[in-house]
């Protein structure tokens, strides 16, 4: 059951790309958004089977590989996965919709999307260190060629500098797996089999620091953000939204299911740092996207702070807070996609992103009024506002966090604050005020344009007023994450002792 979601955009990729004749443009869209549709509706018919009390890989699939290498072609989900693989459905089918018809190379284009698509369902479900590292790894072609080939003037320098990072936090990765493997004596890469904790401590930390430098670059987490502003403004508007909705969760995952899950005596050890690490990637973030007059880059660095909530609430690692990072991911890749659509429908009919340039578009008669008013509720969400699912996510991130780590809980909730202030700019200079003589009698925006946007826009009020729906699959998985790591943590602090 699990294989078809890696079959069926591999199916659609294959089709696209390689049909001899009769494959239009429009025929490609409508063949990738089906196969990709396809695939999201089989994510739901899995949530509707899903056993949230089942705290067990689920719809498990596994044979051997590889015997040599010690690798086994083995997948499950869980309640951590299954959020995520469903988001990811989502933003797939919203990217292909909204890529613009007249594409150049569509084919090729379309192709590379499903691909795209089919890596991250298969990082989401692999149940094998190896295994996890080819699709995390292999995620990373298709979406370089989609920035250097369909992005903006600098596309070249963008690409290239994404490609390099994440090439850097790939190779840290793999290292730290490797590591693991074979200084636990383990005969292969499966989940199951490892035993990290006979490790020394001073092994456990070091091999910890390659999985938090190496998914720390993918979030990313400062210092290692830079590539980030530079692929979203060169990106095309499906592509950020890919990016920021589904390709950052990669790495909060991972520090979930191999950092604080594998390794949880030496994340308790480094974990008043992460918190510290938390404060300083939030305050950075808020502090440079109220530097931008660029929208869309004020948007990426709005990332960078939020997703410091997620290590805020790993870091703190109490059932609450857990529970928090499956909401703030889930939270954040339907705001983020949000946002980025509809910055990208203003650059489309407006000519332009700078905040300098753009005034008024909320005038309902020459402006974006709908667009206006959508754009307004989704940074109320950013905000944390009640009602919202951006609210629900910091406050349980919040409220888990804040017992263990008061201090950059506090903190970080400056950040929260300073989110307003940094969008509050973005809506009062663009959208209020008069329509400046630069935009006026702007293209109507038609309503198969609004309707991505207002398809995230009524799934953040849904989960903002009844996030129990999201909950009920999760907080036993993520409990019992935590019940095993503080367990761990307990054991391996009274033996310290004992050894003193």
């Amino acid at each position: 059951m699990l294989s078809a979601l890696l079959l069926m955009p591999l199916l659609g990729a294959a089709l696209i790309g390689f049909l001899p004749f009769g494959m239009t443009p429009k025929l490609s869209r409508k063949i990738a958004l089906f196969f990709a549709g396809i695939a999201l509706l089989w994510t739901v018919v899995l949530a509707i089977q899903f056993k949230p009390s089942d705290i067990s890989q689920q719809f498990s699939e596994f044979f051997p590989w590889i015997d040599a290498l010690g690798l086994s072609y083995s997948l499950g989900i869980d309640g951590l996965a299954l959020p995520l693989l469903m988001l990811s459905g989502l933003l797939t089918c919203i990217a292909i919709y909204s890529s613009d018809e007249a594409i150049g190379r569509p084919r090729f284009y379309y192709s590379l999307l499903l691909l795209l698509n089919a890596g991250v369902a298969g990082a989401f479900m692999a149940q094998d260190l190896l295994l996890f590292f080819l699709f995390y790894e292999i995620e990373l072609i298709p979406l370089y060629l989609l920035i250097a080939i369909w992005g903006g003037e600098r596309r070249g320098y963008a690409a290239t500098k994404f490609l390099i990072y994440t090439s850097v936090s790939g190779i840290l990765i793999l290292a730290s797996f490797l590591g693991l493997v074979w200084l636990s004596g383990s005969t292969s890469f499966a989940l199951q089999s490892l035993n990290a904790n006979s490790l020394p401590l001073e092994t456990q930390i070091l091999l910890l620091l390659g999985i938090l430098i190496g998914f720390g670059i993918k979030i990313p987490l400062v210092p290692f953000h830079t590539w980030l502003p530079d692929a979203h403004v060169e990106a095309s508007t499906p592509i950020s939204v890919l990016l920021a909705g589904v390709l950052l969760k990669l790495g909060t995952y991972g520090l979930l299911r191999f950092g604080m899950n594998l390794l949880p005596e030496a994340w308790s050890y480094v974990s008043p740092i992460l918190a510290t690490w938390a404060v300083v990637s939030v305050l950075f973030g808020a502090s440079c996207a109220i530097a931008q007059k660029d929208m869309k880059k004020m948007v990426a660095y709005s990332s960078i702070g939020h997703m410091g909530y997620v290590l805020l609430a790993a870091a703190a690692a109490t059932p609450l807070s857990v529970l928090g990072t499956v909401f703030q991911m889930v939270s954040h890749g339907l705001i983020s996609a949000l946002l980025f659509l509809l910055v990208g429908i203003v650059y489309k009919k407006a000519g332009s992103r700078d905040l300098d340039i753009i005034r008024g578009l909320l005038n309902p008669e020459r402006g974006m009024p709908v667009i206006g008013s959508l754009m307004v509720m989704a940074v109320m969400a950013s905000a944390g506002i009640p009602g919202l699912v951006g609210f629900i996510a910091e406050f349980v991130v919040f409220r888990g966090s804040f017992s263990t780590f008061p201090v950059q809980t506090l903190l970080c909730m400056v950040g929260t604050g300073l989110t307003a202030v940094y969008f509050l700019n973005l809506t009062s200079r663009a959208f209020f005020g008069r329509l400046s003589p630069q935009v006026m009698n702007l293209p109507r925006v038609s309503w198969s344009e609004r309707a991505p946007a207002i398809v995230l826009a009524v799934l953040i009020v849904i989960f903002g007023i009844q996030p129990t729906w999201l909950a009920r699959w999760t907080e036993p998985t993520t409990s019992a994450m935590v019940n095993t790591h503080s367990t761990i943590a307990t054991v391996s602090l009274v033996k310290a002792k004992t050894k003193s």
